[in-house]
């Protein structure tokens, strides 16, 4: 079965606001999976929408056929480095902040032609 991948790294999103709207894509059908994103009210959905159409185009470009035909084979998100920022409180205090960020993987495949799945 051939594959094309498509990584994102280092995305302000964290991890688990992101591993919800991969778990829903996975293994769908590519037009399905991009018609759920589309209509899913959260940021992730947009930037996984950018990496499931970045998937695609290396497909397209290794000549793995149309997008029409395509699943997601293997969808995943990483923890990247976390970003370390200080608020400012009362008294001359300061709260720590965290800014998580993210890696996120998502690979399509074409189906394979003999029928049959692994």
């Amino acid at each position: 079965m051939a594959e094309a991948k498509a990584i994102l790294r280092f995305v302000r999103v964290a991890p688990r606001k992101a591993k919800p709207v991969i778990d829903m894509i996975r293994g769908q059908q590519v037009p399905m999976a991009l018609a759920m994103l589309k209509h899913t009210p959260r940021h992730a959905a947009r930037v996984v929408e950018k990496i499931l159409k970045s998937a695609v185009a290396n497909a397209e470009q290794k000549e793995m056929g149309d997008s029409e035909s395509m699943v997601i084979s293997k969808a995943f998100v990483d923890c990247g480095p976390t970003y370390k920022r200080f608020r400012a409180r009362s008294m001359g205090r300061a709260n720590a902040i965290q800014k998580r960020t993210s890696h996120i993987t998502v690979v399509v495949a074409a189906p394979s032609l003999d029928g049959k799945r692994k």
